[in-house]
């Protein structure tokens, strides 16, 4: 799907016109500059590679500035393809959080905030605190029976239990966008988005 790379900038609300306060996160989308044409004849596949955020050259391998530079663009933190654009973008394009429109729906994807390990009460929703009456007395957030013992005699894989929550890839969808202020490239849309402050985003039409 065609779209842009942006940065969670954080969490506000806004009023509408009828008065109703609305939750919702500000982004910083673009400008993207494109990096590269991918072509059915000689990849096999048809994309636009977009990059965003300023680097310094420094922190850049030889291979990537010499990518960078073909583009006519300086070296840029974050990579990312995306198909589907309805026009035909050349190497050194730039695209604008103009890209969006007020009232139209986006899918946003990020990583999720990492919460490290973590119970069954917390990772999965488990109820936790059971019958006190039946002789329970220290067992309020434990997971419980795993399965049966004599048969099958272990623990079916996708168990749920305790582990490690959260850093991974999420994506929310038909989130709908509630401003754009061209000026400073911000992107207002409804409701949250994944990650912590700062990180980086795809938002896609």
């Amino acid at each position: 799907m065609s779209g842009l790379i942006g940065r969670k900038i954080g969490m506000t609300s806004i009023f509408d016109d009828n008065g109703k306060n609305i939750p919702c996160t500000v982004i910083e989308a673009g400008p993207c500059v494109v990096t590269q044409v991918r072509t059915e004849e000689v990849d096999g596949y048809n994309a636009v590679q977009l990059g965003f955020d300023d680097k310094k050259e420094k922190q850049t391998t030889k291979a990537l500035e010499g990518h960078f530079k073909k583009a006519g663009t300086s070296a840029k933190k974050r990579v990312v393809e995306f198909q589907g654009y309805e026009e035909a973008y050349k190497i050194g394009d730039t695209l604008t959080v103009a890209f969006f429109k007020e009232g139209e729906f986006v899918d946003v994807a990020g990583i999720s905030k990492g919460k490290g390990f973590q119970g069954v009460v917390k990772r999965h929703g488990f109820k936790g605190v059971g019958d006190a009456t039946h002789g329970q007395h220290n067992r309020l957030r434990a997971p419980g029976s795993l399965g049966a013992s004599s048969y099958p005699s272990r623990v079916f894989k996708g168990m749920r239990m305790a582990g490690r929550m959260g850093g991974s890839k999420v994506k929310v969808l038909n989130l709908r966008v509630l401003k754009v202020v061209p000026e400073k490239n911000l992107l207002i849309v409804k409701g949250a988005v994944p990650g912590h402050k700062n990180t980086y985003i795809t938002i896609e039409k």
